[in-house]
């Protein structure tokens, strides 16, 4: 896996019409918090333009940066999965502006149109897979780093 998938540009052209149709145009200001761990996942964005940076709570005090999404990036996959809830925070790291979609009406589509349902989820699964195999980089390099530093 050499590069992003981007959700958009992975659909052919009518499939993407048919999702684009159930869009909403949305904008987040610089530090908005998108969402929690924890929340209710019922929808996604496909950023435009701006960048989000994805988190986890470490302790009560202390959030780590996982990942910083940006233009054609997928923000958002647990509305795919039960139960449903989001795995990480997300927060805009600049002003961000960003098509959002209701997960009830997508998965509708998906139903009506199973060779579109089958296209977005294998999109989102290479997204995942690409996501983890660059976290996996991370997580080695930054173990690396912590044991040369003993």
């Amino acid at each position: 896996m050499t590069k992003a998938t981007k959700l958009l540009t992975a659909l052919p052209p009518p499939q993407r019409a048919r999702l684009m149709a159930l869009a909403q145009e949305v904008s987040f200001a610089e530090d908005t918090r998108i969402f929690e761990p924890g929340g209710t996942a019922d929808r996604f964005w496909v950023i435009r333009s701006g960048a989000v940076s994805l988190d986890q709570e470490v302790t009560s005090l202390q959030r780590v940066t996982v990942a910083s999404l940006g233009s054609g990036d997928l923000l958002g996959w647990s509305w795919l999965f039960p139960p449903h809830q989001w795995d990480f925070g997300a927060v805009a790291f600049s002003p961000v502006r960003a098509y959002e979609f209701d997960a009830a009406a997508v998965l509708a589509l998906c139903e009506e149109d199973p060779q579109l349902g089958l296209t977005l989820v294998r999109s989102v699964a290479e997204i995942l897979a690409y996501r983890l195999e660059t976290t996996r980089g991370k997580l080695l390099e930054q173990y690396s780093i912590s044991r040369r530093s003993r």
